[in-house]
């Protein structure tokens, strides 16, 4: 057997990494799960069967399932809290995150499955993971739709039904319903590791809608009857990363766009039109409206006002550059030959052998100042 050398490639270890996340029960599960309830398209393809028609693999996503393993595997060590417990009913399964028990709940668990501190109120809680691009976009306005569906099917299906009377949690299954009082969010910034958490009650009429919404989803008789929630790769990361991509919105053509694939006629490309304008109109307004704050907090200082922090960017900046003009003098003063056309990174290197100072301008770099308005932190 030869010996390898340093030129062999060497595979990425993400097709590794990818090959046990396919192999994960919940990837391969065909019923519905509560994470499922993103996009409706992508949900009807999973509950009809379809086989995937694209291999993506998403670095991202499967350091958020690492970092999202090692944290729940920390916080049962150390809190006792309840973690990664399945829940089901007809339509819909899951794996909760986090489940908080209050003392009342846990006092009938054996001692050795209660909370070292109990909660207040029996809690679910379910943990994302976020780049810094969307870090102030999630700060800011807290869970999206999609994830409070998860998270409140969660509590719903504990609410109902309790935990799945599945190996490893059979004791569990014995509580029979447990009533959720509270939800949390907690996100972490894959990035540098920052937390945000958001609490909010129980709300019914979310679990509800996603029940409506499963209820929708399963009454498709084709893929194609369930609506897109998203606009397609290349404008939506979660379309990019689906494995439905090309069943959805089929192949580039001639190098066009796959959203041209839905065009087909007139009343195709005036219906985008009309959405076009529409959207084009609601845009030139807002924009307008940020001109006008933009000029009206013009004498603002920098600093925290309300929820937002006022920054400024791109005002003129001061450097500090080689003066030719300077440099000629002081060559010529010295009796040095200077280039025809004076080349100032020749006379810099000059003067630096020679163990002369190299003279110095400050030049003003123009830029037009802009605004910078970020969410503030606690």
């Amino acid at each position: 057997m030869s010996t390898p050398t340093i030129s062999d490639p060497s595979p990425s270890i993400w097709v590794a990494a990818d090959a046990i996340d396919r192999a994960r029960p919940r990837s391969r599960q065909r019923q519905l799960g509560a994470s499922d309830t993103a996009c409706e398209r992508r949900a009807a393809y999973k509950l009809h069967g379809w086989e995937p028609t694209d291999v993506v693999i998403s670095p991202a996503a499967m350091l958020g399932t690492y970092i999202h393993e090692g944290l729940t595997t920390a916080a049962r060590r150390e809190f006792g809290w309840l973690v990664e417990k399945k829940v089901a009913d007809a339509a819909v399964r899951g794996s909760v995150d986090i489940v908080q028990l209050d003392q009342v709940t846990a006092r009938q668990l054996p001692r050795r499955m209660r909370p070292k501190v109990p909660a207040e109120q029996n809690t679910v809680e379910d943990i994302k993971t976020r780049t810094t691009y969307r870090w102030d976009e999630t700060v800011r306005y807290g869970a999206t739709a999609p994830e409070l569906r998860q998270v409140m099917t969660y509590a719903r299906l504990l609410n109902t039904e309790g935990f799945e009377d599945a190996d490893g949690q059979r004791v569990l299954a014995r509580l029979g319903p447990i009533r959720v009082e509270k939800i949390r969010l907690r996100f972490i910034c894959r990035d540098n590791g920052e937390e945000f958490i958001q609490e909010i009650p129980y709300d019914a009429e979310i679990a509800e809608e996603a029940v409506w919404w499963l209820q929708r989803v399963s009454e498709t008789e084709h893929p194609e009857q369930a609506h897109r929630d998203f606009l397609g790769p290349g404008i939506d990361a979660v379309c990019d990363y689906c494995p439905f991509a090309t069943a959805c919105w089929g192949a580039s053509a001639n190098g066009r766009p796959v959203q041209s694939n839905i065009v087909h006629n007139r009343a195709d490309v005036a219906e985008q039109l009309a959405d076009y304008v529409a959207a084009h109109r609601q845009w030139s307004e807002a924009d307008r409206k940020k001109k006008f704050v933009r000029k009206a907090v013009d004498a603002a200082e920098e600093g925290r006002y309300g929820p937002n922090v006022l920054g400024w960017a791109g005002e003129d900046k001061t450097e500090q550059k080689p003066d030719v003009r300077a440099m000629i003098e002081l060559f010529d003063t010295l009796g040095a030959s200077i280039p025809t056309v004076p080349d100032a990174d020749r006379m810099v290197r000059a003067l630096m052998v020679a163990g002369i100072a190299v003279p110095m301008r400050n030049v003003v770099k123009r830029a037009p100042r802009r605004i910078d308005v970020r969410v503030a932190r606690e």
